[in-house]
């Protein structure tokens, strides 16, 4: 239980939470994983093409750059450039001293690549910036294989910045030639995909087959649009129309465009027409949310899925209306504009909103900013969330959107449910939960508008100010404790940054990076609030990663049947149990009842020191407003010792749960059919220990 980053690293990798850097997960929905791009004919224009303007411009006699380039046959300097047998710099030498010897002029040949070439790349650049960006939004990896990038002042003749590609491979660094096999195998490895997953687009007959006999699927590019048509084709998806944070629309989630064209024509009457254009955000289950270009407008459509299994709180014409109420009270929200709950139109219900051009940071580092724009960042994110949490529910018109007063204990409910209903196995941790939450509810709530998913990656920020320009994400809203919503945002502090549904910042300096800490983070919104952190603040923390844990369950269970693409089986597993850490570190209230006097007791909230990741070290930090204590001697209550034999007894289980395993599961499945409540509790429950301590079981 407690483990450096050094020991955890390694479980963590095999159990797929630690992926490799630079791993891009597929969406799963095109059979291929990487496309390679040859520099010469793709990315830069062909040279034949661009020489006869040049020639004239440079009062060059006609066709001499192409008897230059082609003289040779074999040897010739355009073959010895492809193969990689000359880099920029030796071929525009060469090239110069064949053009003098044809033309008897000096020519200025380092104009060539620099002025004439890049002008050209400047008319397909953009083509082939959106196709890259297109492929990017799909999960697939894309390579650069090219000769070498330097011209002879040391710069890069290539216009496109070179952080488009996940791999480049440079032939003649490598030491191996196109059509060299080796050269494809070696992109390939660096990809860490297999050639039949893999495409190359290039202009040389002779490359593209040596690359189709190691398996790999070729396009030949004579016209770079023909060219792309074919891999369109191949891939599955356009590559075109591009809008960040996008893909294509996958077959599964198709909606009907003539009868959203004719819904949107009607509401818009005559102020937009043009095509209608769609793409899809994100991959998720609960709602397909897509984005729109209707004419000259931009918009975001939001609609329920028939039969969706996930709690989904409030169906959408219940979100809208929560929306609506949100921005009248000048909470950053997107602008709703139409609800439609006719079912005749696209099946389910949905409503329209204004798309919102901004920034989402996916990763809690904040790696692309400063220090001093991290902490600004962080800042305006609380104080955002407080400004929801402030919301006057009379005034919006909101007070009876939900019950007051037992949020929690719906939500442990619901999800309780949600996790049956999607279990494939025992998760001893998650058990243990579904014990203790129910012990622990609040004795009283705060009722305000909750978020239900409130974290960094659901906020637009305006691209060049830390402002939020519109909270997104909202499925989960409706009326509760606002605490579930500080503690659910609070999560990133204890993930570790290769966790893919949610890069955290576990292992991070948070000094160094301008962040503040997860204590640093409360007391600002706290600051907002005009209130102290509660003293359960563990508790909610322990109930955040629960659900988190059942959610990372429904997408295990899905993965199992198709529906979706999991990166692992055990991220639940692992979320699981930083829940019941937190548990652990909240106590077991059911002691306190016993009538033992604490003279000396105080008042302490925990939190995690930034350290290695796992590591369970914490400092104490005497809650403000208690009355200084004097210095006497230590004096432990009967009560404490209950709560560290609890405690110990947690932690000897779960180093015994893997040796228990087998067993629980072939007890579990002898009587799954009349006794599936008790062989979970068997199983809670099957630590062969002395009696008083087994009576410490919260089961």
């Amino acid at each position: 239980m407690f483990l450096s980053s050094a020991a955890c690293a390694p479980f963590l990798r095999r159990a797929g939470i630690l992926l490799s850097p630079g791993l891009r997960l597929r969406s799963g929905w095109s059979p291929y994983g990487a496309v390679i791009f040859d520099v010469s004919g793709v990315l830069l224009p062909s040279p034949r093409h661009t020489a006869a303007d040049w020639e004239a411009q440079n009062c060059i006699p006609a066709g001499t750059v192409q008897q230059a380039l082609h003289s040779g046959g074999e040897n010739s300097l355009s073959l010895k450039y492809t193969r990689g047998e000359l880099t920029t710099v030796e071929f525009l030498q060469e090239l110069g001293q064949q053009c003098f010897e044809i033309a008897n002029i000096c020519v200025p040949v380092n104009s060539f690549l620099t002025n004439l070439i890049r002008s050209e790349m400047i008319k397909q650049l953009p083509i082939m910036a959106e196709a890259i960006q297109c492929i990017h939004a799909e999960g697939l990896k894309i390579a650069l294989l090219s000769n070498s990038f330097q011209l002879p002042n040391g710069e890069s003749f290539l216009p496109l910045d070179q952080k488009h590609f996940d791999v480049i491979v440079e032939a003649y660094q490598e030491g191996k030639c196109k059509p060299d096999p080796r050269i494809y195998k070696l992109c390939l490895e660096r990809l860490d995909v297999q050639p039949q997953e893999s495409i190359f687009l290039d202009n040389s007959s002779q490359n593209l087959k040596a690359a189709a006999q190691l398996g790999i699927k070729t396009v030949k590019v004579d016209d770079l649009e023909v060219a792309f048509k074919e891999l369109e084709t191949y891939l599955g998806f356009p590559l075109k129309g591009f809008v960040p944070y996008t893909r294509s629309v996958r077959s599964t989630m198709e909606i009907p465009k003539d009868s959203l064209q004719k819904y949107l024509e009607n509401v818009f009457s005559d102020q937009a027409t043009g095509p209608l254009t769609l793409r899809q955000f994100g991959c998720g289950q609960s709602a397909q949310t897509y984005f729109v270009k209707f004419g000259d407008r931009s918009l975001v459509l939001k609609k329920e899925v028939p039969d969706s299994l996930l709690p989904s709180g409030p169906a959408v014409g219940r979100e809208y209306r929560v929306l609506k109420a949100l921005s009248e009270a000048g909470v950053p929200v997107p602008t709703v504009l139409a609800l439609c709950e006719d079912r005749s139109i696209l099946g389910t219900p949905f409503y329209l909103m204004e798309h919102c051009a901004g920034h989402v940071y996916r990763d809690a580092s904040l790696p692309t900013l400063l220090p001093n724009q991290r902490q600004a960042i962080y800042a305006a994110m609380s104080e955002v969330l407080s400004k929801i949490h402030s919301t006057d529910l009379r005034a919006a018109k909101l007070q009876d959107s939900g019950d007051h007063g037992n949020y929690i204990q719906q939500q442990v409910d619901t999800w309780t449910k949600q996790y049956r209903a999607m279990e494939t196995h025992i998760i001893p941790a998650m058990e243990r939960l579904i014990e203790w939450l129910p012990l622990h509810f609040p004795e009283s709530q705060k009722t305000t508008v909750v978020h239900g998913n409130f974290r960094l990656d659901n906020l637009i920020f305006h691209p060049k100010r830390p402002e939020v320009l519109a909270v997104l994400g909202w499925k989960f809203s409706i009326l509760g404790d606002p605490i579930s919503d500080l503690a659910n945002n609070c999560m990133a502090y204890f993930l570790p940054p290769q966790f893919d549904p949610m890069k955290g910042l576990a292992k991070y300096d948070l000094r160094h990076l301008g962040v503040p800490t997860a204590e640093e983070y409360c007391q600002k919104y706290c600051g907002h609030m005009g209130m102290e952190l509660p003293d359960n603040w563990n508790f909610y923390m322990a109930f955040a990663f629960f659900r988190l844990a059942a959610m990372l369950q429904r997408l295990h269970k899905q993965s199992l049947t198709g529906e979706v693409r999991s990166p692992t089986t055990l991220h639940a597993e692992f979320v699981a149990d930083l829940a019941w850490d937190f548990a652990i570190k909240e106590g077991f209230r059911v002691f306190d009842s016993l009538s033992i006097a604490k003279p000396f007791a105080q008042h302490y909230s925990t939190w995690a020191r930034q350290g290695p990741f796992l590591s369970r070290s914490y400092s104490t930090c005497t809650h403000p407003g208690t009355v200084p204590v004097p210095e006497v001697p230590l004096i432990t209550s009967f009560s404490s010792l209950l709560g560290v034999a609890q405690g110990l007894y947690c932690k000897l289980a779960r180093i015994l749960d893997v040796q228990w395993k087998m067993g629980s599961v072939s007890f579990c499945l002898l009587h799954s059919d009349n006794k599936s409540s008790y062989s979970r509790k068997w199983q809670f429950q099957k630590l062969a220990l002395p009696s008083k301590i087994s009576r410490l079981s919260p089961g």
